[in-house]
């Protein structure tokens, strides 16, 4: 068997998003909620997620617009409320995240949809997920639109600043968290997720 040498441009957009989603795996699952303008606690999940920097702690979430450059409410609330929350999915709750997947108009609201429980926030005004045993409240450092053209960009990258943690008693020891007790639930491709799996560790070279 060869290898395929592949030229992005060479092929569509949803071909690209198919070899990104099928080959950078697994991807940990940021489950955001917002606040609207008028007040509805919006929630969705979000798989192009990660740390950015630890000082002072940053997280980036990547919201994909929908066709002409629409922006979902997610990334539309952060940028106009300054402030959003990120959960970490895991497995007690990962139906209700799927739920919140829907396409619901924005007077709606996704949490409610899934039957969530709102917890008040200490540092800002949206409300957080009982439910997630990991959450951090941000305060938007930045928003980016990429991709896509000048005119209709592809995604709004939020880059939010955590303001504070909140930390399940269960899972947190001496400053560290409990892998497994969390049970995290990470996106693969398509319809797919992956539970934690087997762990092993390899000593970094000094």
């Amino acid at each position: 068997m060869g290898v395929l040498s592949i030229d992005p441009a060479s092929q569509s957009a949803q071909d690209n998003y198919k070899l990104l989603i099928g080959g950078i795996i697994p991807r940990p699952i940021a489950f955001v909620t917002t606040l609207s303008g008028e007040g509805v606690w919006n929630a969705a999940p979000f798989s192009f997620f990660n740390i950015v920097t630890a000082n002072p702690p940053m997280v980036s979430v990547s919201v994909q617009r929908k066709p002409g450059g629409v922006q979902k409410d997610t990334a539309r609330n952060a940028a106009d409320a300054g402030e959003f929350v990120v959960h970490i999915a895991d497995e007690r709750y990962i139906e209700a995240i799927n739920v919140t997947a829907a396409s619901l108009p924005p007077e709606k609201s996704e949490a409610e949809l899934a039957g969530l429980t709102a917890v008040p926030s200490e540092n800002i005004r949206v409300p957080g997920v009982a439910e997630a045993k990991i959450r951090m409240e941000c305060v938007l450092e930045r928003s980016l639109p990429l991709g896509g053209t000048d005119e209709s960009p592809a995604c709004d990258l939020l880059i939010g600043r955590v303001v504070r943690f909140h930390v399940d008693e269960s899972l947190y020891e001496n400053g560290r968290i409990d892998a497994a007790a969390l049970k995290p639930v990470s996106r693969l491709a398509g319809s797919d997720y992956a539970k934690l799996g087997e762990r092993f560790s390899l000593e970094r070279p000094g």
